[in-house]
């Protein structure tokens, strides 16, 4: 159930799978080198990385429709019945550096079936192979091409860590450039502020098991280039009040053991006091791009959220 508070707490205590699965995935190799110096050395070094291809039996629960824009991929979910009434546009996190995970691809099928919704995802070229702005240039193409046969006002900007930075920049762009708006944007622990520079953020980092301070300054001055770090274009936190009230209805979610949390409370402020419907749904002991872990209670409840955040 929906409150008035900007905050709500979903998850006082972590399910089973929640405190399982994180502490599995502690044991991996890290995606993200911990350290920036072997980010650094990771990024130089590197075969530029492949998108993880869409599993086949997806073929066959969904509709799938595939189309190259900019030279890229772009693949859309519908479900077998049909086109939903709400077309969502998603772009993966990874830092802007890495490609389509093939983690993410369950979370899509889930954000079809739980939330209903059509799903498009641009497999974006990455940086620094290619810069942001060939990233920005697909992203506008691929709201263009949903609105020219959906109605805007019926399309959810959504993505996950640097992907839910790149549907914010883009429901930013269209608001500024006055033609069709999305109707809702939904953000999976958004990467606000490339420099992370809020000290709060260094009490989380101890329980973060995938993201590093230091790691992600590395990663933002890759994606930056030239750029201001803290300009709104690049740290979207840093967006002005009459920026911030053109935004459609919000909705972000995230762990509390995520290091994206504490930007997310502070923008998710910002914008109930520029007037934006705004809510931060959080889970405890939750780790980064919680939904994304499909079999836990917790990512169950956000699709649960999501599907009443579109009105269905």
């Amino acid at each position: 159930m929906l409150t008035d508070a900007s905050i709500e707490l979903r998850s006082p205590k972590p399910s089973f799978a929640m405190r399982a699965i994180p502490w599995l995935m502690s044991k991996r190799r890290p995606v993200f080198p911990h350290e920036a110096g072997a980010f650094e050395q990771m990024m130089a070094t590197r075969s530029k990385p492949q998108d993880a291809p869409m599993p086949e039996k997806l073929a066959q629960r969904f509709i799938v429709e595939r189309r190259t824009l900019e030279g890229r991929e772009v693949v859309t979910l519908h479900p077998k019945s049909g086109p939903a009434p709400w077309h969502m546009l998603y772009f993966h996190g990874g830092g802007f550096v890495l490609p389509m995970f093939k983690e993410l691809w369950p979370l899509a099928a889930e954000l079809v079936d739980r939330a209903g919704a059509s799903i498009t995802l641009p497999m974006y070229d990455i940086v620094p192979e290619a810069s942001a702005a060939s990233q920005d240039v697909l992203a506008d193409a691929a709201f263009a091409g949903i609105a020219a046969s959906h109605d805007p006002a019926r399309i959810v900007l959504c993505g996950d860590s640097a992907g839910g930075h790149m549907a914010l920049s883009l429901a930013v762009r269209l608001a500024a450039a006055g033609g069709p708006q999305p109707g809702r944007l939904a953000l999976f622990a958004p990467w606000l502020d490339l420099t992370m520079a809020d000290p709060a953020i260094a009490s989380v980092e101890p329980h973060d098991i995938m993201l590093k301070i230091g790691t992600l300054r590395s990663c933002g001055k890759m994606f930056a280039e030239d750029r201001d770090h803290v300009s709104p274009e690049c740290s979207p936190l840093y967006l002005d009040v009459d920026t911030r009230k053109t935004l459609p209805p919000t909705r972000i979610w995230t762990g509390r053991h995520d290091l994206f949390i504490i930007d997310s409370r502070t923008f998710v402020g910002r914008l109930r006091e520029a007037g934006v419907d705004a809510k931060l749904y959080e889970y405890e002991a939750s780790p980064h791009v919680v939904m994304a872990i499909t079999p836990t209670r917790e990512s169950k409840d956000v699709l649960g959220l999501l599907r009443t955040f579109l009105g269905g």
